[in-house]
């Protein structure tokens, strides 16, 4: 576990008519934990409730999951979505994104395209994206973190 040192702000949701909870619950703990406020949005999140709440709360980073295979549709034009609403944020995007998903790479590069930040697929560890996050939010790593990590 990562020392709490971390005071940014972190929008969580699952996307579209995904009803995956579990994964979200998990990030929350461990983003919690790592020290981030965490703004968890719960499932069935809309475009439109990822940016108002990105824009309510500041969010330096908006994360949304999807775990049932449809990520794609449910992401069109998320980025227009969160520039109309003024929100300047990392995105990461992560689960099971496609349907039949065989090249993690294509699915990556579709998400890329467009606009994600960070694309992660089911496997990903919470602690793989809280380090994503440290190096996207140029968070750095204290001492005293340096000697737990390395402990």
């Amino acid at each position: 576990m990562i020392p709490h040192t971390m005071s940014r702000t972190v929008v969580l949701g699952v996307i579209g008519s995904d009803a995956h909870v579990v994964g979200i619950t998990i990030l929350e703990q461990a983003f919690s934990a790592a020290g981030l406020t965490v703004i968890n949005l719960g499932v069935q999140t809309s475009q439109a409730e990822f940016a108002e709440a990105a824009d309510r709360h500041d969010a330096d980073a908006v994360l949304v999951s999807s775990l049932y295979g449809h990520a794609e549709q449910d992401c069109q034009g998320f980025q227009e979505t969160l520039e109309a609403h003024g929100v300047d944020a990392v995105t990461y995007i992560g689960g099971n994104l496609a349907v039949g998903q065989d090249d993690f790479e294509e699915t990556r590069e579709t998400f890329e395209d467009l606009g994600f930040d960070r694309v992660f697929d089911a496997e990903t560890s919470p602690e793989e994206a809280i380090a994503a996050l440290r190096r996207d939010l140029r968070i750095p790593i204290t001492d005293q973190e340096r000697v737990t990590v390395t402990s």
